[in-house]
């Protein structure tokens, strides 16, 4: 590795060339040697968030090496038990960062770099920002092997290309990198929504599907459908590459009412403090129930995503009687291959009209105002703009328990419960905490923090929480090895660690004594010492490993073995 940028210098470098080409293209290399085949798109529909970059397969392996797309300097490592796992970000002299993610391990000059600072901070997981120049790399130069570290399901590459001053993300297919792809989106399911008070959507003021047919030519044609008013349409699809069998996320979406566009929008680019607003993009309650993302091709009050392009009523239809409408939905991939949708809408006024279902509850949220509700020995405490919408909310205080709402509706900000605990004495508190309890009935910890006699939690997640106790000690065993064996051409040691209830909160080992490294896994419940951090350079090695939960129970495993 050689470095050869000073810091000042690549600075001036990124502020000067950022911005001289929108997209450059051949600038950026390929950061595998194997055909980019994806399984993620950018600004793929996530739970929560768009896709930030693009998913590479990797044929299924682990430690394929990864290299820097263009010269640049290591500006951050970040190594963490979920999110990205292990990843790293290239700043580039033309204004970008490449970003390397769900990696297994990185090149032998970044790992010791990352491992001294490990050992010094005596964590696992850690974030660094190394000066500019600190650590510099050539184009095509490995810096990485490729891994399924984080919150990653399979092995693969997660690449991004940001702006290295806005840090802001931008599809990296723009940049000329060739994915085979000859292949139309999927139309997998089409809506119409009644908007305003009195419309209606083939006789209904609920959300109501629309039938639709393939054509000869490709396309498809929705049957004839009556509707009054201001209403709105949204589709489910997804797209495919020509070589894997992912359900990829679209690149854009067009709508137009009688030849005139009424809202277009892709996925270019976006900021990481707008992502969460995909929950109003989508049709988030049907997501909720169904697990199926419907994209609305109109724009609620409450969205302020930056990928329109163009809006006209923002995407809302004002259905006339006696007046014909033809709409066209055209949803392209980023090669640019099509699927269109025509819905063919008369104005008429219903017949047998289907009324909207209006639930309600005692309690009325509005959604731009704090909203705090005393339940006696519990309270809730929503933030304004918690949520998109206004609406009633449905909260019901039990013995032991309290129910918010349900998981229909989008949440924007983290919200605050609260429990009095008094009635529970003081030295069982330490072993209690909040939690929710999930759709199979079981118990999930949330953070809870203790003041006097209230316990307070701050979540995302609605439903049913309760006070739990946990008095068992997690769990240690040995994966790949006994107590007092010969360890000779052993490469690590692995032990499997678990707790049945609030969660691992720590784990720490030393080796005769001497802190170690030990490199979590939460997927497989593994934590795993490296021989090569030469740690063990006696003969006899006494190993000690401590795990506590998140309510202090702790469990200590030592054992003796032996290496040459």
């Amino acid at each position: 590795m050689v470095k050869h940028l000073l810091g000042t210098f690549f600075f001036i470098t990124l502020v000067s060339l950022n911005g001289q080409e929108k997209y450059p293209q051949d600038y950026f290399d390929s950061p595998l040697d194997i055909p980019i085949v994806l399984a993620g798109t950018f600004g793929e529909l996530r739970s929560n968030h768009f896709h930030a970059g693009i998913d590479i397969k990797t044929q299924r392996r682990q430690g394929l090496p990864v290299y820097a797309v263009a010269e640049g300097t290591v500006t951050r490592i970040k190594v963490s038990h979920w999110g990205y796992g292990k990843a790293l970000y290239i700043a580039h002299p033309n204004g970008y960062t490449s970003v390397y993610a769900h990696l297994q391990k990185f090149s032998p000059e970044i790992e010791a770099y990352l491992k001294k600072e490990q050992y010094k901070k005596k964590s696992f997981e850690i974030e660094l920002f190394p000066k500019y120049g600190e650590l510099s790399v050539d184009r095509r130069e490995v810096v990485a092997f490729s891994g399924n570290t984080g919150g990653s399901s399979g092995p693969h590459l997660h690449f991004e290309i940001r702006s290295s001053l806005s840090e802001k993300p931008t599809n990296p297919l723009l940049y000329g990198y060739e994915v085979r792809d000859a292949t139309d989106p999927s139309l997998v399911g089409l809506f119409g929504y009644p908007l305003s008070e009195g419309s209606h959507v083939n006789n209904n003021q609920e959300k109501v599907q629309l039938n639709f047919k393939k054509q000869p030519d490709g396309s498809f044609l929705a049957d004839e459908v009556a509707a009054l008013g201001t209403i709105g349409l949204g589709f489910n699809g997804f797209d495919r590459q020509d070589l894997a069998a992912n359900k990829n996320g679209v690149f854009s979406v067009r709508q137009s009412v009688n030849g005139k566009v009424y809202s277009e929008y892709n996925f270019e680019s976006f900021s990481f403090g707008e992502s969460r607003y995909i929950n109003t993009l989508i049709d988030y309650a049907h997501y909720a129930k169904l697990r199926q993302r419907v994209q609305k091709c109109f724009k609620e009050k409450s969205n302020f995503l930056s990928i329109y392009s163009t809006l006209y009523n923002d995407g809302k239809i004002t259905i006339k009687e006696g007046l014909s409408y033809k709409v066209e939905i055209l949803i392209s991939d980023f090669k640019g291959n099509k699927t269109k949708v025509v819905v063919p809408i008369e104005g008429k006024k219903p017949i047998g009209l289907r009324p909207k279902n209006n639930d309600t509850t005692d309690s009325y949220l509005l959604a731009a105002k704090p909203n705090n509700f005393d339940l006696g020995t519990a309270k809730v405490y929503f933030p304004a703009n918690t949520f998109y919408n206004s609406f009633y909310i449905d909260l019901e205080k039990g013995q032991d328990t309290v129910k918010i709402h349900n998981k229909t509706a989008g949440v924007h900000r983290n919200f605050t419960l609260t429990f009095d605990v008094s009635k529970y004495p003081e030295n069982e508190r330490q072993q209690m905490f909040i939690a929710r309890i999930d759709d199979d009935g079981k118990l999930q910890y949330s953070r809870t923090f203790r003041r006097n006699s209230t316990f307070t939690t701050r979540t995302r997640n609605l439903g049913t929480y309760t006070i739990a106790k946990d008095t068992t000690e997690p769990k240690i065993r040995p994966r790949n090895f006994k107590n007092n064996k010969w360890l000779d051409g052993y490469h690590n040691l692995s032990l499997q660690i678990s707790d049945d209830l609030s969660g691992i909160d720590t784990y720490t080992g030393t080796l005769n004594g001497e802190w170690i490294l030990l490199e979590y896994e939460p997927k497989t419940k593994t934590i795993t010492y490296n021989f090569d951090d030469r740690i063990a350079d006696k003969t006899q090695c006494d190993l000690k490993v401590t795990v506590t939960d998140n309510v202090g129970n702790s469990s200590t495993f030592e054992s003796t073995f032996f290496r040459k």
